[in-house]
């Protein structure tokens, strides 16, 4: 997705109006050809999707092929939305749909998507912490936009953080970074683990403190471009609520 975002964003010429505090492109500093970094993204695809039919086929074949070939049709979505936010005629991350999708594919799709390949089977409890990581990878995708909102204007790239607004765009960041951890904690409530006494479960919860430290710091920026110091905070955030939420979980069992 970082590749076809590359490749699709140097093509339309979008990076050439990024602030110079942003992270230099490859496609749009030269440093490789537009052909080259689209060889890369069939690549990959081809790669990812070799990869997601060789694990479907250790974990449904032969008694789940309805399962199967569902999850085969998520893998090519997947793929497709990570090729379609920038690449195309009307690729979807210029009408401000990139938040939908990410929350979709990155949360919902990622984490439930999961849960179902191990167990066989739906719990509709696993929509809490899909929608946690969801809002936590739209966070990561909002500051971005916020980053760029001036040269996205320039640009022609319109996206949900451009449509609502500088101020209205940190509001929505806030949201998306605050509730994540109450969302994690709804689902150890009604899974029952505030009567088990097992406080390990909780052990996500130390990234409370950091969190808030976080959307203080990210609040009191008032020009976009310094914003960008903050991408990497925020997806180490999201791959730690994964991993210690997980870990809780294990070390409970």
């Amino acid at each position: 997705s970082n590749y076809a975002n590359d490749y699709g964003d140097g093509v339309k010429g979008t990076d050439t109006q990024r602030a110079s505090e942003a992270e230099a492109r490859a496609v749009a500093s030269g440093k490789i050809t537009a052909k080259q970094m689209k060889n890369a993204v069939i690549l990959f695809s081809v790669l990812s999707f070799v990869a997601t039919v060789a694990l479907l086929y250790v974990a449904f074949f032969p008694n789940y092929m309805k399962e199967f070939y569902i999850f085969i049709g998520l893998g090519v979505a997947c793929i497709l939305a990570a090729i379609g936010y920038t690449v195309g005629k009307r690729p979807y991350g210029y009408m401000g749909l990139g938040d939908i999708f990410v929350f979709i594919f990155f949360g919902l799709v990622s984490v439930c998507g999961s849960y179902f390949l191990f167990t066989k089977s739906f719990s509709w409890d696993m929509l809490l912490p899909g929608t946690a990581i969801g809002m936590m990878s739209m966070a990561v995708l909002n500051l971005n936009n916020m980053r760029d909102i001036e040269s996205d204007k320039l640009s022609g790239k319109n996206s949900f953080a451009l449509r609502i607004g500088f101020k209205n765009a940190m509001i929505y960041e806030m949201i998306l970074l605050q509730l994540p951890l109450i969302l994690i904690l709804m689902f150890l409530a009604v899974n029952g683990f505030f009567q088990s006494q097992n406080y390990y479960v909780f052990i996500v919860m130390i990234l409370m403190l950091p969190l808030m430290k976080l959307r203080r710091q990210i609040m009191a920026v008032k020009n976009p471009k310094e914003l960008d110091q903050f991408l990497k905070h925020i997806g180490i955030m999201t791959f730690m609520i994964a991993i210690l939420t997980a870990l809780g979980l294990n070390l409970f069992h």
